[in-house]
């Protein structure tokens, strides 16, 4: 039941990560905010099987076409599914946006104590493979995050240059893939990006988690947005709204926020203690997926680059593999503390080092560090620095293209 597909554009660092289980009865599953591309993600990892396996059946399920709609529970999910395998042969099957399926997670615990599978899934929340089945499959299946583009995948979407004004469209309009059949005017690109923010809040937080408070909601949101890159809490979130004749109990705040980053729109970046290691409970900065939404929400601003700026790092650093952090030492803020494969990289974000002032901040805080790690300072300065003390001053659109 493998069709021809729609054209799309391959998205290598997905691929790298997808081909290594190819053939391997491991469940993948993709997960990402909705319109990031994981559908056409399903279709070129179908396209890599069938270079391996020309023959191999593969069938594909999209729970949000009516052409499955008959697909009620898990029970109708497995029935289909056996319905159409193959005998003694390894079944490819690809499901998308899984969680439309209630209890979806009885359906692949079966087929994966049967046998004779090879499972991709797809899914719009951050905790699919949360609780009872991330436990019973503990390594039996791997999650791989989609974001929108990286700045090199929006210029081959968008067929652009390497150029001061194509990161500049990309720090207005973000990389929703679908950007690409649009034209990049503010009008065009900010309706369809709010439109996208509408369908995540209404069908992965307002329908999903029964939200009854809409209004608070979109406060909340549109809060995040104009507080990217600061720390905030349930606490101070509430004191704000409060403050604007919008309240909500703190307990119901922290719960908003956490269907918020659960609908993949925005994500955490919590705070570590570098001298001893320990994550701090209280208080993070919010990151949106897509600077895109972000700018839909709280408006394109010039004054507003820095902080987006620093989203656009955080996301990098994700798209690359790293986990992320917000470091704090001595009094001291360090943007981001990213691990990955028992590696440290530590970043300073600023909009420029033309001042005095600045430049000894923001080297003052990486020099407070005294490990061996990497350590970069990341602006928008044409120029870029030779190392200093051991730390490198990067331009941003340098870290966008080189850094992985």
């Amino acid at each position: 039941m493998h069709e021809a597909v729609k054209e799309y554009i391959r998205r290598e660092i997905y691929s790298n990560r997808v081909v290594p289980y190819i053939g391997k009865e491991i469940i993948k599953v993709l997960t990402g905010q909705r319109r990031t591309g994981k559908s056409y993600l399903l279709f070129q990892t179908m396209d890599d099987i069938k270079v391996r396996y020309p023959d191999a059946p593969i069938l594909y399920i999209n729970m949000e076409l009516m052409g499955f709609s008959h697909i009620q529970s898990y029970k109708d999910l497995y029935d289909f599914i056996k319905e159409n395998s193959v005998a003694d042969s390894l079944n490819f099957v690809m499901i998308d946006e899984i969680q439309q399926v209630e209890g979806f997670e009885n359906t692949l615990r079966s087929l994966l104590a049967e046998g004779g599978y090879d499972i991709y899934c797809t899914g719009s929340n951050a905790k699919l493979l949360s609780g009872e089945l991330g436990t019973y499959l503990s390594g039996r299946y791997i999650e791989i995050p989609v974001y929108s583009l990286s700045f090199v995948e929006f210029l081959e979407f968008h067929d652009l240059p390497m150029e001061s004004e194509s990161l500049n469209k990309y720090l207005k309009f973000g990389g929703l893939p679908y950007l690409k059949h649009l034209t990049l005017e503010d009008e065009i690109v900010f309706d369809y990006l709010s439109n996208i923010n509408q369908s995540i809040l209404f069908r992965d937080v307002v329908q999903r988690f029964n939200v009854r408070n809409i209004d608070f909601l979109t406060r909340l949101v549109q809060y995040l947005a104009k507080e990217t890159g600061n720390i905030i809490s349930a606490t101070s979130i509430s004191k704000y709204l409060k403050s604007q004749q919008i309240s909500n109990s703190l307990n119901a705040t922290i719960n908003y926020l956490s269907y918020l980053t659960t609908s993949l729109l925005v994500s955490g970046a919590k705070r570590v203690n570098l001298r001893s290691k320990k994550v701090f409970e209280i208080g993070e900065k919010f990151y949106f997926n897509d600077i895109g939404i972000r700018n839909s929400i709280a408006g394109y601003s010039p004054f507003d680059l820095g902080q987006i700026m620093e989203n656009i790092v955080f996301l990098h650093l994700r798209i690359q593999g790293f986990e992320v952090y917000v470091g704090q030492k001595d009094g001291k803020e360090i943007d981001f503390v990213a691990s990955k494969g028992g590696e440290t990289v530590y970043f300073q974000v600023a909009l420029r080092i033309d001042e005095k002032k600045t430049m000894e901040r923001e080297f003052g805080n990486l020099l407070s560090i005294k490990d061996n790690f990497r350590k970069y300072l990341i602006t928008m300065d044409d120029f870029e620095g030779n190392s200093y003390q051991g730390i490198q001053h990067l331009s941003l659109m340098k870290l966008l293209t080189e850094f992985k």
